[in-house]
């Protein structure tokens, strides 16, 4: 299936293609657009103003698609809360992993385009959620 979003992707459109693709369409291809008019047809658009899985409410769209697609998970949810926090900054979670996804996805979307950004926030998003996974499986920081 084929998803599109704006070009020029940061924490809360990186965060979300990994859930999709993890999680929701394992096959899932990305388009990357700068204006929300040329979306393709078929495609499903997502964190672009205006869409369903974008930010409603005051959920970002990693919390929007989460909803929408029904995906139960305390580690999602908690990964949610700091996405929400990295790209929101509202206060409305405490997670102090926020401003450091925040940074280095920031300093990816500056160094490649898209499609790289989406390569390497892979491994990182998967690193977090093994952690947060971890964390909440012990009952403590993980070592």
């Amino acid at each position: 299936m084929r998803w599109a979003t704006r070009a020029g992707i940061h924490v809360d459109r990186a965060a979300c293609a990994w859930l999709i693709r993890r999680f929701v369409d394992p096959d899932a291809e990305f388009v990357f657009v700068v204006d929300p008019a040329d979306v393709p047809a078929g495609a499903t658009p997502f964190d672009m103003r205006g869409v369903a899985l974008g930010h409603v409410g005051g959920d970002c769209s990693f919390e929007t698609i989460l909803r929408v697609h029904r995906l139960d998970d305390p580690v999602l949810e908690r990964i949610g809360e700091i996405v929400h926090e990295a790209d929101l900054d509202d206060g409305r979670f405490d997670a102090p992993e926020a401003p450091g996804l925040d940074v280095l996805l920031r300093g990816l979307s500056m160094t490649g385009d898209d499609e790289r950004t989406l390569a390497v926030s892979g491994p990182l998003l998967d690193g977090l959620h093994e952690y947060v996974r971890r964390r909440l499986l012990l009952g403590r920081e993980p070592a």
